[in-house]
Order: C-alpha cells, then structure tokens, then sequence
C-alpha cells in the first residue's frame, strides 16, 4: 500500500473504532486495520452514565436504569443511572466512512508501520494498537455466564429491583468457604434481561462451567424455569493489563484503560479517546497524554483495590461489598469511574479502610504492603 497516513488504528473494536473516528473528525487521514471491520460487537457493554462523554450523546444507549441495587447481605439502592449500550447505534456513532478501512490480520506492528499476514505494508506516521488483551495465566481475570431472558421469566429472580449490579447472596449453591460469585441482572429493554453468574476476579476465573452450574442452581431457587434454546452470553477477559514495554502506542483495554476493580474498559475509553487524538494532531507523546502522573497515582491505587479484592477471605466479600455501596455515591463515584481525581479515590479507599471490620481491614492493609 503506497503512501504514509498520519494513522493506523491496529483492531476495531469500541475503543479502535472511537479513535478512528475522531482522528478522522480532526482531520487525520487514517487506516484502520481488522480482520472484520464491519462485524457487529457481539459483548454486552454497559457503563454509567455520566461516564460517556457528551460528544457520543444518549442515543448508544439501549436501556437505561435510573437507580440500579446492589446486595451484599442487604439490599443498596444506588443513587446513579447504569446502562447498556446498543451496540448498532454505538458502532454507527463511531463512524469511519473518512478511514481507509483494511480487511486483514497484523503479523507485525511497529511504531510505523503494520505488516499483514498477506504482506501488505501499511506505513503511517503514528501507529496505534488497540487489539485489546487475551487471557494470560499471569494476569487477573473476570469471567461470566449468562443468559437472555424474556421480562417477564426473569421477573422471580430480580423481586422489586429493576437491576441487580452486584447481588452476592449465596443462593448459587455455594458455601461460605468457596470462592464467591454474583448475579448481574440487567435489562437490555424492555422485553430482555440479561442474567449473568460473575466471577468479578481471579487468578484464573471461575471456569464456564462452574459459574453456568451456580447460575442455574440460583435461578432454580428463586423460581426461574429458562427455556430451552436460550440466547448466552460467555465472558472471559483479564481485569489487569501487562506493563506497556513496547514502542508501539496502544489504546483501550491494551493501554490499560481498563478499570482493575470492574473490569470496565469502553467508558474510559471514549472518555479518552480526545486526549489522544489531541496528541496526535499536536505532535506530542500519546503516552505521556494518556498517562499523566495523576491517571498512574490513580491506577496504582485501584491496582491495590484489586490485589485486596485477590486477598479477601470469601467469607467476608458480601460485608465488604456492604461497606463500599453504604459510602455516599460521591465516593463510589471516584473509585469506579474517572482516571485523574487523586484525592478522591484516596479519600474513598481511607473511608473504606476505616468503616470495614478488622479481619477486611487487615486484608486491605496486606494488599497495600504488599503492591508498595
């Protein structure tokens, strides 16, 4: 291929995608590169609301939650809209009818050019890889099975809540002593709820089998009867990216713009997708404006949250959980969501620490010597 772009985008998933399109805006020329560049997304991606930047708008949304519940050994109405994006509205706001798109796969990625498997060159002043992250031994992982119901079948399983974020009751089978699950109960509209048995992390995962064993055994006891020939859904991605050591720019989740405590990652990629593009347009480092020192203190933090998380005694994690959804929403806020406000992830973690019982106190304590 003939020429030097401004841009290649290496994958095209929500975070490629994003890029793409507002390189593309700001007047980069730019070639994206995917094995199938106009393939639907198939995962189910969800976010809160207030974390999608308004350029992208309400209509990526294909349903809305004002006030999701979360349980750990009782019920927490949470003061904030939680949605699921629609994957066709998302993918036609994210538009690239101004990128060269390139059907194939990179056999080699370099800070300049990307190399197909067939042989095509592709050279570009700025190459960026946004490929994503595969499950690796080595990092922590979230997994999940889940199933798509009809509203009114899931009913029984939600009682009087429109959406369950995090539901840790041990109705799943399991005993105090094994390694704990949740249910995530969200409506894809109005008609659809999508029901998911969730490993939030380990190393490894619950395997597909145990969490589709819990979700049933759950769903029994609260007198859900799926039928046959349901739609399913399988999760498996790491909720920690390996250090970056490459020359190659990255972005996305293979940046490690994902959330190391949720596992979230399309949110603050969207969110980040302008302090790129503006890096570019201006000539400067792409790290450096996606990692600022306060993004790496930030990130650094949350990385203890998960290390605590790895940690905690599966007795303890419904109280801990407890503890964290009884903190004003302000203060989930700045944990879960943003990547710069130092001070107030600090202060949630600091509150946190002060209001769990000694045994998870001690364990956050743990976590913390230990990533130091």
């Amino acid at each position: 291929m003939t020429g030097t772009v401004d841009l290649a985008v290496v994958g095209l998933g929500p975070a490629g995608r994003a890029l793409a399109h507002r390189a593309a805006g700001r007047g980069l020329s730019v070639v994206a590169v995917d094995p199938h560049p106009d393939r639907p997304w198939s995962p189910t991606y969800a976010a809160w609301v207030d974390e999608l930047p308004r350029w992208l708008g309400s209509g990526v949304l294909r349903s809305r939650v004002p006030h999701p519940q979360a349980f750990g050994t009782r019920t927490h109405l949470l003061d904030r809209a939680y949605g699921v994006l629609d994957n066709t509205a998302l993918h036609r706001a994210l538009d690239v009818a101004d990128v060269r798109l390139v059907r194939g796969l990179a056999d080699t990625v370099t800070a300049e050019t990307v190399v197909l498997r067939d042989g095509t060159e592709i050279r570009a002043h700025r190459v960026i890889d946004a490929r994503g992250l595969r499950p690796d031994p080595a990092l922590a992982e979230q997994t999940a099975f889940g199933i798509v119901l009809p509203t009114s079948a899931a009913a029984p399983a939600l009682g009087d809540a429109d959406c369950w974020f995090m539901d840790w009751r041990r109705d799943n089978g399991t005993s105090q002593t094994d390694p704990p699950s949740f249910l995530y109960a969200v409506p894809l509209s109005d008609d659809a709820m999508l029901l998911e048995e969730t490993c939030l992390a380990g190393r490894p995962g619950l395997t597909q089998g145990e969490l589709r064993r819990r979700l049933d055994t759950r769903l029994r006891n609260r007198g859900v009867e799926p039928p046959a020939n349901l739609e399913v859904e399988r999760v498996r991605f790491p909720v920690e990216a390996p250090r970056h050591t490459s020359d190659v720019a990255a972005f996305g989740a293979r940046a490690g713009l994902i959330h190391p405590g949720t596992g979230y990652s399309v949110a603050a990629s969207l969110s980040a997708v302008d302090d790129v593009v503006a890096a570019l347009v201006a000539g400067h480092d792409v790290g450096k404006a996606l990692w600022p020192w306060r993004a790496r203190a930030v990130l650094s933090l949350r990385e203890v949250g998960l290390a605590a998380l790895l940690r905690l005694d599966p007795a303890n994690t419904a109280v801990f959980f407890d503890a964290f959804f009884a903190l004003p929403v302000e203060r989930q806020r700045a944990y879960l969501s943003g990547r710069d406000d130092l001070s107030g992830t600090a202060t949630t973690m600091w509150t946190l620490f002060r209001t769990v019982p000694p045994p998870i106190r001690r364990t956050l304590a743990e976590a913390g010597i230990r990533r130091s």
